[in-house]
Order: structure tokens, then sequence, then C-alpha cells
């Protein structure tokens, strides 16, 4: 079996991505309505790892 090797931000955006679509079929009943809600939440957890990688970055040095 090849192994997979991601970075720490491919891993994150991978745990978003899945956690974003079970978020969505889970809370809403119809198709339209999980594709937002996971698109939007699959935005939200970008934003929130682009901004703590930078609160870390610059409260590191």
């Amino acid at each position: 079996m090849p192994k997979m090797t991601l970075s720490h931000l491919e891993a994150s955006l991978l745990f978003a991505l899945f956690t974003s679509i079970v978020m969505g079929v889970v809370t809403k009943r119809d198709d339209r309505e999980r594709l937002r809600y996971g698109l939007y939440v699959f935005g939200c957890f970008a934003a929130a790892l682009v901004g703590i990688g930078w609160v870390m970055h610059f409260g590191h040095g």
C-alpha cells in the first residue's frame, strides 16, 4: 500500500472537507441547502485555518 504524506495544511483542509460534507448532510434536509451549508462551513474552516496560522506565525516570533 502506498504511503500518503500530507503537510499540516493539506491534512487540515482534508479534515475540513470531510467535516463540512458530514455537517451539510446531517443538518439540512434539502440538497441545495446541504450544498450551500457545506460550502459555507468549509469556507469558515479554511478562513479559521488561515487566521489561526497567521496568529501562530506572529505569536511565535
